[in-house]
C-alpha cells in the first residue's frame, strides 16, 4: 500500500503541473486582453520568468517540437551548439538545415484576467501571460523606464488606484505585433481585500510551468528530430512524445523544408518571431 500511495502521489504531482500548461493565455490577433499583473508574493524575485526556447519543425514526422533551453539557466544548450556549428562548419546543405533551429526569448508572468475576448471562461480568474520582446520593453518602461513615475508599483496594485495592462494584438503581415499595448488607470475591479488577498495567494510558480531536460535528453532529441538516426543504442534516456504538452508558439515554418539560410539570421527573423 505504501508502494501504491508513492505511485498515486507522483501521478498527482505531475497531473498537478501538467496542468499550468492550460493556464497561459492564448492571444490571438485582432483582439484586446486586459489583465493584471501580478507579484509572486512568496519569492517576489521571481515574479517574471526570463527564458529561451528552443524548436523546429521535426525532420522525422513534420511535427513542431520544442524545448526549454539550459541557456535560461546560463548553461550550455546542446542544441544551440549543433546550430552554432552547422550554420559556422557545415556544409551548404547542413548551414541550410540548421537555420531551421529557433531560439526564442520569452517571459512569463502571473496576471489576473479583467477581460479575454477569445475566453471568457478566463474572466475573474489567475492565469499566466507569455510574452516576447515587444511586451517586454512596455512592461519595462511602466516599472523602471520612462514610465515609471505615472505607473511603477500600480502595475501590481489590485485596488482602485492600480492600472489596467491592455494586451493589444495586431496582425502585420505574417506575424502578430504588440506594440500598441498599453498600461491604462480606466476602469476599477471594485475587489475588496479579502478578495485581493485570495487572487495575490492564487498565484502560479513560474519555474515549474517548464521540464528542463537533461543533456541525454536534448542530445537525443537532437537525433531523433533533426539528425533522424536512430539513437537507442545511447545510454540516453526514452523522449518524450514529440507533441509537447502545452500549445507551441507558432511554428516559423509550416513543413520541414527550411528557407534558405541567407534570409533566416539570427538579427532579423528571430527578432520577427521573438512575440509570436
Amino acid at each position: 500500500m505504501s508502494m501504491f500511495e508513492s505511485i498515486k502521489g507522483a501521478l498527482a504531482s505531475d497531473s498537478k503541473k501538467q496542468s499550468k500548461f492550460s493556464e497561459i493565455i492564448q492571444c490571438k490577433p485582432g483582439n484586446t486582453y486586459t489583465v493584471r499583473l501580478l507579484p509572486y508574493s512568496p519569492s517576489p524575485v521571481d515574479t517574471f520568468f526570463h527564458y529561451y526556447n528552443m524548436g523546429w519543425v521535426s525532420f522525422a514526422n513534420g511535427q513542431y517540437v520544442q524545448t526549454l533551453s539550459p541557456q535560461t539557466f546560463e548553461e550550455r544548450c546542446p542544441i544551440q551548439e549543433e546550430r552554432f556549428r552547422l550554420s559556422r562548419m557545415g556544409t551548404d546543405e547542413e548551414k541550410e538545415k540548421a537555420s531551421a533551429l529557433r531560439r526564442m526569448e520569452k517571459w512569463l508572468v502571473n496576471v489576473f484576467v479583467v477581460d479575454d475576448p477569445t475566453n471568457p471562461d478566463n474572466n475573474g480568474k489567475v492565469k499566466l501571460l507569455r510574452y516576447g520582446k515587444q511586451l517586454q520593453k512596455i512592461i519595462h518602461e511602466a516599472i523602471e523606464g520612462e514610465d515609471s513615475e505615472e505607473f511603477g508599483a500600480k502595475v501590481f496594485d489590485l485596488g482602485d488606484d492600480g492600472v489596467n495592462f491592455k494586451v493589444k494584438v495586431e496582425q502585420q503581415g505574417d506575424y502578430p505585433t504588440y506594440v500598441s499595448s498599453r498600461f491604462t488607470g480606466v476602469g476599477k475591479l471594485g475587489l475588496d481585500e479579502e478578495k485581493q488577498k485570495s487572487i495575490y495567494d492564487s498565484v502560479h510558480n513560474l519555474k515549474d510551468v517548464f521540464t528542463l531536460k537533461s543533456t541525454d535528453e536534448l542530445k537525443q532529441m537532437l537525433d531523433e528530430h533533426f539528425h533522424v538516426r536512430d539513437s537507442s543504442t545511447d545510454s540516453a534516456p526514452v523522449v518524450e512524445s514529440t507533441s509537447p504538452p502545452f500549445t507551441p508558439d507558432p511554428a516559423p515554418v509550416a513543413e520541414p523544408t527550411p528557407v534558405p539560410v541567407a534570409d533566416t539570421s539570427d538579427a532579423d527573423i528571430d527578432d520577427l518571431l521573438a512575440d509570436l
